[in-house]
């Protein structure tokens, strides 16, 4: 299999996203992928139980990306080797009543791993520069002091948001959470070949919303609001990583291998050690424990 560099997706500089491509050649079978994709993700559920044991960081990976982008059979295949104690997926839809009655980023603070577990945002706080940029109308069930219309929603706005995400993923790394944040970049042909598979599928039936079809009118909309947020928030602190996701398999590993390598750069993570006095008595508590009957 052709060994990608995964740097290369990470985002340093302001992109476009017209100019990244959807799909990646890695020169190899299906067969092939799910084979590598099986080894990164037994190597990631090893490190997550030392990370579990060393209790001192987090992991917050966020998940973003159109719909049919792939993040919920991503989530599945790339975390199912992981203990079900070391991982809770949150997926953040319309925020309810409770949390209306709240900030914005009140819900994902409240979704924040535990030290040495991992937390998967499918949607993000980022869905509040997104989709209810798109749909402005959104903030207005927020009942927020001085916004009392959609013209009181100005550029100003919206790079007070920005500079309120940053504060929120700064202030989060700090104090020792892991920050990744996966964009999965996907075609508007490919999003059309799946929205067509799941109305032709009739065990995939269920997944089909009208709304889908409403949502993808405004593709360009979409394309220009992730374009904007990436840039101002992709920190080195909280990078963002452009997945091409227009082949699933390709894109899960990617991801896989990405967390993966990054989480390696951490080499304080070790496991425990004993204390002396249980390390000088170890024969002692062995042979106690083997003679009982």
């Amino acid at each position: 299999m052709k060994n990608i560099d995964t740097s290369i997706l990470k985002v340093t500089k302001s992109i476009e996203l017209k100019n990244i491509p959807t799909l990646i050649d890695v020169v190899t079978s299906e067969k092939k992928k799910e084979k590598e994709l099986q080894k990164t993700r037994e190597k990631l559920s090893k490190l997550q139980d030392k990370m579990y044991a060393h209790n001192k960081y987090g992991v917050l990976i966020c998940l973003q990306g159109m719909d049919t982008a792939g993040k919920d059979s991503l989530i599945r295949e790339v975390f199912k080797e992981f203990n079900a104690r070391g991982v809770v997926v949150h997926s953040f839809k319309t925020p309810n009543s409770t949390e209306l009655e709240h900030d914005y980023l009140w819900r994902h603070y409240l979704a924040l791993p535990e030290k040495g577990k991992f937390s998967v945002f499918n949607r993000t706080h980022y869905e509040n520069v997104l989709v209810t940029r798109v749909h402005p109308n959104y903030i207005l069930n927020e009942n927020i002091p001085s916004i009392n219309s959609v013209e009181d929603i100005t550029p100003a706005f919206w790079e007070n948001r920005f500079e309120s995400i940053n504060a929120f993923e700064k202030h989060i790394t700090s104090n020792g959470i892991i920050v990744l944040k996966f964009y999965l970049h996907l075609s508007k042909e490919e999003q059309r070949q799946r929205l067509l598979r799941r109305l032709e599928t009739e065990k995939h039936n269920w997944k089909f919303s009208p709304g889908d079809l409403k949502e993808r009118e405004l593709w360009d909309d979409y394309q220009k609001c992730y374009e904007e947020a990436i840039n101002k928030t992709s920190k080195e602190h909280a990078p963002w990583y452009i997945v091409p996701a227009d082949n699933k398999e390709t894109c899960r590993y990617l991801v896989a291998k990405t967390i993966l390598e990054e989480l390696q750069k951490y080499t304080d993570i070790k496991e425990p050690e004993l204390e002396q006095e249980v390390k000088d008595n170890i024969k002692m508590y062995h042979e106690k424990l083997a003679s009982e009957q």
